[in-house]
């Protein structure tokens, strides 16, 4: 989802993360985290697009002016590409540290975490994990944040924290999140050591620690509020000075760029990496700058090499319009003034005695016994500075069951009805290494079969070999290989695992 700190929903798979440093911080020394992914019940096209549309609603409000082994994580269950989930993480907190299941969230900004008390936060969670509350008293390492505070000076400017006039200077920096859906959370910030459980040569684990600031929430509302999918808090991987990945960054931890890979199979899968991936051909646009969320300049689409007769001006970006690229976002989502035109476009070039054209409940849909990639077309997303995005069928279709020898595939991409904003979401952005890199504000990306090895920059002047069970290392390259990701920081890798069905 693409706005501030709420549930989120995801075609994804559980996930084990590490981050480990770069030769200025010693060599063979990984810190790791564990991620999972909670997975509910099947989910039909309508429930999907039902579930995006909440989250979009979230969009327009958040765009409005305002202000050397590695360890391997076990495998329950099966995931498939109609399965709607969560992502989430392990983080410890405090002193004594006290763990806690924080969702991933790449289109929000701040880790919070659920405090006691807390008015309206769930009591247990459907994804059978134990809740938890932080309690700052408790830890002998926490300390509020004072409206004084620089940290709260700044959140406030950019929307992210209150202090009231009537507060004095120490009174605590406080936040409100408030979403169309009308769910929120509100509390205050805190400051504490954010421990990391590390792995270091011949699978020998230690642990690292670094100082953090996160939000305490003392209330939640409307979603928040529910069971079903109840986690601690929200770890937000936006670009606000506050967001953990902006922190370690500038403390010289970690880099500012982030990647991920995501398999588009049934077994799910994928890497996800606070790091930068160097493959190959990876082909860049600049982000949008001044906008929230990873706003893209789109500048047309073709069909079949075919360009669509779409004003570019359906995809300028505004505080109302624009495209913007989600990985919490399920399907993908057009501007209402193009999505006629891509449909019709689709129609004419797959139409063949092979396939069958239907409508069913709004959406198009088709029945073919031959190969997707032998009757529809290539799909092409042209960005700012000449930047391609080629899309196969796949990428734009989702099968939805079969019928004798035939199956039958709907366009995922849906009418974003009354709404100027084209979301890029996991049905586009699987299968392709794609990279977030935020030093230079770009994104980029390329297509990849996401259950093979990547090459990652590094300063050890090693190679480092890594899959879910071991780590290898041998001298010579300054590229490392298999799902590892270096940088003069530190680095992180997650693993992305199929998970089970836990509703």
């Amino acid at each position: 989802m693409v706005a501030s700190p709420v549930n989120k929903l995801l075609v994804g798979t559980a996930i084990a993360l590490l981050i480990l440093p770069a030769a200025a911080w010693g060599d063979g020394f990984q810190l790791t985290m564990e991620l999972e992914r909670g997975v509910p019940a099947r989910a039909s096209l309508e429930a999907l697009r039902t579930r995006d549309r909440a989250r979009h609603r979230r969009i327009l409000q958040a765009t409005a002016p305002s202000s050397a082994g590695v360890v391997d994580f076990p495998v329950e269950g099966s995931a498939d590409p109609f399965t709607v989930g969560l992502y989430f993480t392990r983080v410890k907190l405090g002193n004594p540290a006290k763990e806690f299941y924080v969702q991933i969230d790449t289109g929000s900004d701040i880790l919070w975490v659920t405090c006691n008390p807390c008015n309206g936060c769930p009591s247990n969670s459907g994804l059978n994990i134990k809740l938890e509350s932080f309690e700052p008293e408790q830890s002998t390492t926490s300390s509020t944040i004072p409206c004084s505070d620089q940290r709260c000076v700044t959140a406030i400017q950019s929307g992210e924290a209150t202090c009231s006039s009537s507060d004095s200077s120490s009174s605590p920096c406080s936040y409100a999140f408030q979403y169309g859906d009308g769910s929120g959370t509100s509390g205050y910030y805190v400051s504490d050591t954010l421990y990391f459980d590390t792995v270091i040569a011949n699978e020998q684990t230690s642990n690292s620690s670094a100082t953090i600031t996160f939000g305490c929430s003392n209330s939640q509302s409307g979603d928040l509020t529910k069971s079903d999918r109840a986690v601690d808090g929200i770890f937000g991987f936006g670009q606000h000075g506050l967001s953990v990945i902006s922190q370690l960054s500038s403390a010289g931890v970690a880099p500012k760029v982030f990647s991920h890979c995501l398999k588009g199979s049934d077994n799910g899968g994928g890497i996800l990496v606070l790091g930068e991936i160097v493959e190959p051909d990876i082909v860049y646009t600049p982000l949008v700058q001044s906008q929230p969320h990873y706003n893209l300049n789109l500048e047309s689409i073709s069909v079949d090499q075919q360009q669509l007769s779409i004003d570019s001006s359906v995809f300028a970006t505004s505080n109302t319009q624009g495209t913007i690229v989600d990985s919490g976002t399920t399907l993908a989502y057009l501007a209402e003034q193009a999505y006629d035109t891509f449909v019709n476009a689709i129609i004419t070039s797959a139409s063949s005695t092979q396939v069958k054209s239907f409508v069913a409940k709004g959406n198009q849909c088709f029945i073919s016994a031959s190969s997707v990639d032998d009757v529809f077309p290539l799909v092409s997303l042209k960005f700012t500075g000449g930047a391609v995005m080629t899309l196969k069928p796949e990428d734009y279709l989702i099968q939805q069951g079969s019928v004798d020898n035939a199956i039958i595939w709907c366009i995922g991409w849906q009418k974003n009805d009354g709404q100027g904003i084209t979301i890029l979401g996991d049905l586009i952005l699987k299968d392709k290494i794609v990279v977030y890199d935020l030093a230079n504000q770009r994104i980029g990306w390329k297509s990849y079969n996401c259950s093979q090895s990547v090459n990652v920059s590094t300063t050890s002047g090693k190679n480092e070999y890594v899959n879910s069970n071991q780590l290898d290392t041998s001298a010579s390259s300054k590229y490392s290989k298999l799902r590892l990701f270096s940088t003069e920081g530190f680095i992180l890798l997650v693993y992305i695992l199929a998970a089970a069905a836990l509703l």
